[in-house]
């Protein structure tokens, strides 16, 4: 008969667990306003805010107009202390746009308590923030300009 000390079993349960048991995280940024109030909002699906001094991958899609839905990828960085957060992004849809369009998103703060405030000096432009990612923002409809 096996016996497991408790910090053993929990240590196993975590292990074999199912990684979709997990919430996957969003980041959204809206830019101008954000979608909804006369601007553009990035959902970056399963992204979070990459350890200081590092990049994580952006993957999702961007919402501008009143039903434009653009597919997003790209690259977010979180400066070695803390203080900026840049996004990098191209977005892609052949019904709206010829050829995909760029995004620099530059955030900033003060330190690692305050929120991030900025701009998006590409193709959407304007001021930038990260917001909540809402029910309405996260949902992707079948059909969409």
């Amino acid at each position: 008969m096996f016996r497991f000390k408790t910090p053993h079993l929990f240590l196993l349960l975590g292990l074999i667990a199912p990684v979709n048991s997990f919430a996957e995280a969003h980041y959204c940024i809206a830019s101008d306003g954000g979608f909804g109030h006369g601007g553009t909002t990035y959902i970056g699906e399963g992204f979070a805010l990459p350890a200081e001094g590092n990049c994580t991958p952006w993957v999702g899609f961007t919402k501008t107009a009143s039903t434009v839905i653009l597919t997003t990828t790209g690259t977010g960085c979180l400066s070695s202390d803390g203080k900026a957060l840049t996004v990098s992004v191209s977005n892609a849809d052949p019904a709206f746009f010829a050829n995909p369009q760029a995004d620099y998103i530059e955030l900033t703060r003060g330190d690692s308590k305050e929120p991030f405030r900025g701009e998006d000096t590409g193709a959407f432009g304007g001021s930038a923030e990260p917001v909540t990612c809402t029910s309405s923002l996260l949902h992707l409809p079948s059909t969409h300009d």
